[in-house]
């Protein structure tokens, strides 16, 4: 299987599903393919957030993502394209080719009985906690996924 995560600027919320989801399923022992890219060019070429970087340290975990931008073979490539606020997900899918074979979906949906299903954006919050918080919603989304597949 195939994963993209997809946010506004892949400094933030994308990079940190990518490390995360990655690390469950090394875990799991499952060799899925996992990226992250961003709608907008702002951080292409450079690393995530540090604060980004400094709540994966702080869980175990680390990444040597590199931003990018989503191309049009992504929707082609990728079995599962993932927004993280609707915001996301209309842009999405205006940019989704005609051919496109990706399903495209709000990774929130996988929070189950949880009421908001938007993955918290940390960026222009002070400080590192909602940095932590968006951390514990993509781990609660990513381990639903898994557990999804794995037995559908």
């Amino acid at each position: 299987m195939k994963i993209l995560f997809v946010c506004i600027g892949n400094s933030c919320r994308s990079p940190m599903a990518e490390a995360v989801l990655k690390d469950a399923l090394a875990r799991e022992q499952l060799d899925w393919t996992v990226d992250s890219a961003a709608i907008a060019t702002w951080n292409v070429g450079r690393s995530p957030e540090p604060r980004c970087l400094a709540v994966l340290r702080e869980n175990g975990l680390d990444s040597d993502h590199v931003g990018r931008q989503i191309r049009k073979e992504d929707f082609r490539q990728f079995d599962y394209i993932f927004g993280m606020d609707e915001g996301n997900i209309r842009d999405l899918r205006e940019l989704a080719p005609e051919d496109c074979s990706a399903r495209i979906e709000l990774l929130g949906d996988y929070r189950m009985k949880e009421l908001d299903k938007i993955i918290f954006d940390p960026y222009f919050e002070t400080g590192i906690h909602g940095f932590r918080r968006c951390y514990d919603q993509i781990v609660i989304c990513c381990r639903n996924f898994i557990q999804q597949k794995r037995s559908g």
